[in-house]
């Protein structure tokens, strides 16, 4: 690290802290040559995930659009809104520990569905409901009856 004041290469650190839920650390330092202090900031350096649609198309990894899709999907449920957030922060770094530059939309879709299914059976369908785009009742009871584990019928009127 440079001093920016006489480019001098020795500094020694006098405070660090962690910042951004410990993503960044912040150095103040003081340069041995000519005393100024400065600041500097460390953060890892991660791969951009590209997500690859279904119709082929590619775009960058978007967390917001993961998060939005999460609180959609738990709009009406018990669950905190910080978990929510910790649980659309948890699945992009499980994508990030993946170290692949390109993910499917449906690897993602799946990882939601799975995060769900443990958290809240109700947000699950909601969100199996855009996702798989059903389009009937059929399809809806298709998917209770795998979340239950058992076949599940229409009541007859």
């Amino acid at each position: 690290m440079r001093c920016p004041s006489c480019s001098a290469t020795d500094s020694r650190v006098l405070e660090s802290r962690l910042l951004d839920q410990e993503a960044t650390l912040r150095r103040r330092r003081e340069c041995s040559t000519c005393k100024t202090r400065f600041t500097t900031y460390e953060r890892v350096e991660t791969v951009p995930i590209t997500v690859v649609k279904r119709d082929g198309k590619r775009q960058p990894f978007d967390p917001h659009k993961l998060l939005l899709g999460l609180v959609h999907a738990t709009v009406k449920s018990p669950i905190p809104a910080d978990d929510v957030a910790a649980l659309a922060a948890d699945i992009e770094a499980q994508l990030a520990k993946r170290n692949a530059r390109e993910v499917t939309s449906e690897e993602i879709g799946e990882l939601v569905l799975d995060r769900l299914r443990s958290v809240d059976e109700v947000a699950y369908v909601r969100f199996a409901s855009v996702y798989r785009s059903f389009s009937s009742i059929e399809d809806f009871m298709g998917e209770l009856s795998r979340l239950a584990g058992k076949k599940v019928s229409l009541p007859l009127s």
